[in-house]
């Protein structure tokens, strides 16, 4: 006789190490969680940070800052592309030898700004009002919260903008700041503030000047997108990403007039089935960029050029870049990468 016994899902198990638990549950955000419980069930077979993000459906980029986080965290160790335990803290020293004097000392030189690798876990309520309570700073930094955003702020609220100062690492100047911006271009609300300040800690934007310096990027960004609605003839609104990106391209870098915005949107419009296509409207503009077209005639003796030469079979291949044909037709713009980019 056999016997066996079912232990249902826990027929199935792999190990997670205590440390996790005992030492980063309270401070690893739920993606570096995720992506360490997958890396650990599929542990002894190869794979890519690619695969843990079509698992997961969580960006690539997130996959690679949560396992650089486990890896600062001293649990595992890379080399050669591969990952194991790291190395257990030495009898004498106490010193993990996964990390090096060498690489101690660099830090020790240069000190660079803390990155944020995704969302830590916010402070409970006791720990936000005894921080309110022991630190005038933080005391007016809410006061400043209710102010800008014109209401009480909730107790959750209270939370983010103190994980935003202690663990994001923005002084409160440059909160207040953040938070005036959103408030400016109605977006007031807690949760774009809270993405926002976790990017500006990622580019390092944690001083007065450096944030002065962004919000005048932000300003400029806003003032060419306003440049390209009112030359499209489209009612105001917030763009998209993909517009967000290109209407500083297209105006303060490769400085289109309103009316050349409006010739690429009008043949946007002529070869696209009549749809709005800022990607296909990119890549008119590039290539007219490329070209050194910077008016509606040169844009208009090109189209005509070309026309000729299509009609006399002539590729216009070999002529220089101010020289050359180019096309605009939809089944070639459809091939490109530029149109498979995700918006």
């Amino acid at each position: 006789m056999s016997y066996s016994i079912n232990l249902g899902a826990w027929n199935s198990v792999f190990a997670v190490p205590c440390s996790v638990v005992d030492d980063n549950l309270k401070l690893a955000g739920s993606v570096q969680l995720k992506v360490l419980l997958w890396a650990l069930r599929h542990a002894g077979k190869p794979f890519e940070a690619q695969d843990i993000s079509d698992a997961l459906g969580i960006d690539r980029a997130d996959v690679c800052d949560a396992m650089l986080y486990w890896q600062e965290t001293g649990l595992i160790a890379a080399s050669d592309g591969r990952l194991a335990p790291a190395e257990s803290k030495t009898e004498n020293s106490g010193e993990s030898t996964a990390f090096q004097p060498e690489a101690k000392a660099d830090a020790a030189k240069e000190e660079k700004p803390r990155r944020v690798l995704s969302r830590p876990q916010k402070p409970d309520s006791e720990f936000v009002s005894k921080r309110i309570s022991e630190s005038t700073e933080i005391a007016c930094l809410m006061q400043s919260a209710q102010e800008i955003l014109g209401r009480l702020i909730s107790g959750g609220e209270s939370a983010t903008l103190l994980m935003i100062h202690d663990d994001f690492g923005l002084p409160s100047d440059v909160i207040v700041m953040l938070m005036q911006y959103a408030s400016s271009i109605g977006k007031a609300n807690m949760r774009y503030i809270e993405k926002a300040a976790m990017n500006w800690a990622d580019e390092g934007i944690a001083t007065h000047e450096k944030a002065e310096e962004k919000l005048r990027l932000l300003a400029e960004n806003q003032k060419a997108w306003r440049t390209v609605e009112q030359a499209i003839g489209i009612s105001h609104r917030l763009p998209s990403k993909r517009e967000e990106a290109y209407a500083p391209t297209w105006i303060n870098e490769w400085g289109f007039s309103p009316e050349m915005i409006r010739e690429a949107y009008d043949r946007t419009i002529d070869s696209a089935g009549g749809k709005y296509s800022p990607g296909y409207m990119n890549s008119i503009l590039r290539r007219w960029h490329e070209a050194g077209i910077s008016t509606a005639k040169q844009a208009e003796e090109d189209q005509m050029e070309h026309a000729s030469a299509r009609k006399s079979g002539k590729s216009g291949r070999g002529k220089a870049p101010k020289e050359r044909n180019l096309t605009f037709d939809i089944d070639e713009y459809e091939r490109t990468s530029i149109y498979d980019t995700k918006g």
